[in-house]
C-alpha cells in the first residue's frame, strides 16, 4: 500500500528552488487524516472538504497551469461540488446513512490539456471539455466510480456548459480504482 501512495506524497518543486519539506502526515492515507483532523477538533467542513488532505485544484489541471485554466477549473469545481453535496444530502436524509451505498465519497472536476469542438448557439466553439469524477469508497485504498443518477449527471453538465466560460463538454470517467487512481496526476 505504501508504495502505491507514494506518488501522492512526492512534491517536485521547480529548479532552483530548494529546501526542506516537512511533511508530518505523509504515511496517513486520507480517511484515516480525516479521522485525525476530527479528533483534534477540526471543524467538519473542513475535514471533509475535497481535496483534503490533498495538493489543491493544480494537481487536476492536466498540462501547464495558467490563471484561465485554473479559472475555468475553479468554477467547474464548484458547480461539481455543490451539485454533488446536495445529492450526498438528499440521500442522507431518505437513508439517515452519511455513508449510504449510493452515496459519493470524492468528486471533482479535471481540466485536461486538450480543447474540443462544439456548438453554443449558432456559433462553433473551440473550447476545453471538463472531466467529472465520482467516487464511491470508505477508505480510498479501492473505489468504484459512482452510479449517479441521469438527471444528477445531466444538471451538472448543463450547469458546466452554460456557467463555465471556456468550457463545452463533460465527460464522466467510470474508471475503478484499481486500475485508475481516484486522482488523476
Amino acid at each position: 500500500a505504501s508504495t502505491i501512495k507514494s506518488h501522492h506524497n512526492l512534491i517536485p518543486f521547480p529548479e532552483g528552488v530548494s529546501f526542506d519539506l516537512i511533511e508530518p502526515l505523509d504515511h496517513f492515507f486520507k480517511d484515516e487524516v480525516r479521522e485525525l483532523g476530527l479528533a483534534l477538533g477540526l471543524p467538519a467542513h473542513i475535514v471533509y472538504r475535497q481535496p483534503f488532505p490533498g495538493p489543491g485544484l493544480a494537481i487536476r489541471i492536466i498540462g501547464a497551469i495558467d490563471k484561465e485554466k485554473l479559472e475555468i477549473l475553479k468554477n467547474a469545481d464548484a458547480i461539481v461540488r455543490e451539485e454533488l453535496d446536495a445529492y450526498n444530502q438528499r440521500l442522507f436524509e431518505e437513508t439517515g446513512d452519511r455513508n449510504s451505498e449510493h452515496s459519493c465519497w470524492q468528486y471533482f472536476a479535471v481540466l485536461p490539456d486538450i480543447k474540443s469542438v462544439g456548438v453554443m448557439g449558432d456559433e462553433r466553439t473551440y473550447q476545453r471539455p471538463i472531466i467529472l469524477r465520482a467516487v464511491e469508497s470508505s477508505d480510498a485504498m479501492t473505489a468504484d466510480w459512482a452510479k449517479l443518477p441521469y438527471d444528477v449527471l445531466a444538471r451538472i453538465s448543463g450547469r458546466i456548459v452554460a456557467e463555465v466560460p471556456g468550457a463545452n463538454r463533460v465527460c464522466y470517467d467510470i474508471t475503478s480504482k484499481p486500475p485508475a487512481t481516484i486522482e488523476w496526476e
